[in-house]
């Protein structure tokens, strides 16, 4: 469910993105001949790097929204049964540890992408 969540934003996203390359660096391009790879890998996909970041960020927490959801329905197990068999037993604790486990795996996920961003950044000039 967490794919199904992530992958229509993603697509829609990435699209977007590659539609609004300039288009004057792509008419250059191919003046001088460029193949449509080379195309793609030397001025869509660097152009767009920004845009893959983004679309990761967003996609962290839709993931995991998705992936929550689909326990809540169906598992046995996991955190989004946990919470749910919290809830049905009135059991707090169960219920407020599932939702910290959620926020510190959405954190650390969250700021890997962030030092990755950093990282190309210092690296690579986008757009």
């Amino acid at each position: 469910m967490g794919l199904a969540i992530s992958l229509i934003v993603t697509i829609m996203e990435i699209l977007n993105g590659f539609l609004n390359t300039d288009k004057e660096k792509i008419k250059m391009a191919q003046t001088f001949n460029c193949s449509k790879f080379q195309l793609l890998t030397k001025i869509i996909i660097p152009a767009n790097i920004s845009t893959f970041i983004n679309s990761l960020k967003i996609n962290i927490g839709l993931s995991l929204v998705g992936v929550i959801t689909g326990e809540f329905l169906v598992s046995k197990a996991g955190l989004g049964y946990l919470i749910v068999y919290g809830g049905q037993v009135f059991q707090l604790d169960l219920v407020m540890t599932g939702v910290i486990i959620l926020a510190a795996v959405a954190t650390v996920l969250y700021s890997s992408i962030v030092l990755l961003e950093k990282l190309l950044s210092r690296t690579h000039k986008f757009g």
